[in-house]
């Protein structure tokens, strides 16, 4: 069995990572979405939110490929992540030229740490390569329309969140 590990903070989930983790579903048998827990980047949404707001999203995507998918929180290295589910590949996506500098860094520094994981990267769909979460957060933030950028229930959540502040 081929096991993925698609990792990320996920605050809030996108429509470029439904694409990127409906793409990778292609590739694998099983994938892990690996909720970062990042206690430094001082998250929108808590852990049980972004968790749960995945689980709904990912529901629909394994009933439509047969594709397992399951969520799983980690706050450890990502390589030490990927042996605790048995991941053989990580899966990434990339956006720009831009992302490319970053993930090539960690892709070295993972293959160094352990050589039987490979990394797999996904361009994203034209139609996503401009969505970033920090800029949906701050468009939700200001009172605009994110309905492009993410699925309906997430932007009930994010409407909910700013709302409340």
């Amino acid at each position: 069995m081929r096991i993925g590990l698609y990792p990320g903070t996920f605050d809030p989930i996108t429509l470029g990572h439904m694409d990127i983790i409906r793409r990778a579903c292609s590739l694998i048998d099983r994938l892990v979405i690996g909720v970062a827990i990042n206690r430094d980047k001082g998250p929108l949404f808590d852990l049980d939110e972004r968790v749960r707001m995945i689980d709904v999203e990912c529901s629909r995507i394994s009933e439509e490929t047969g594709t397992e998918i399951v969520v799983h929180p980690f706050e450890n290295l990502l390589i030490h992540c990927a042996q605790e589910v048995g991941a053989s590949v990580i899966v990434r996506g990339l956006r720009a030229v831009s992302d490319f500098e970053y993930e090539f860094q960690m892709v070295g520094m993972n293959r160094a740490l352990n050589d039987e994981v490979e990394t797999v990267f996904l361009m994203a769909d034209a139609n996503h390569q401009a969505i970033a979460s920090r800029l949906v957060k701050e468009i939700a933030r200001l009172g605009g329309d994110v309905s492009k950028f993410v699925p309906p229930s997430v932007r009930s959540a994010l409407e909910q969140k700013f709302a409340a502040s």
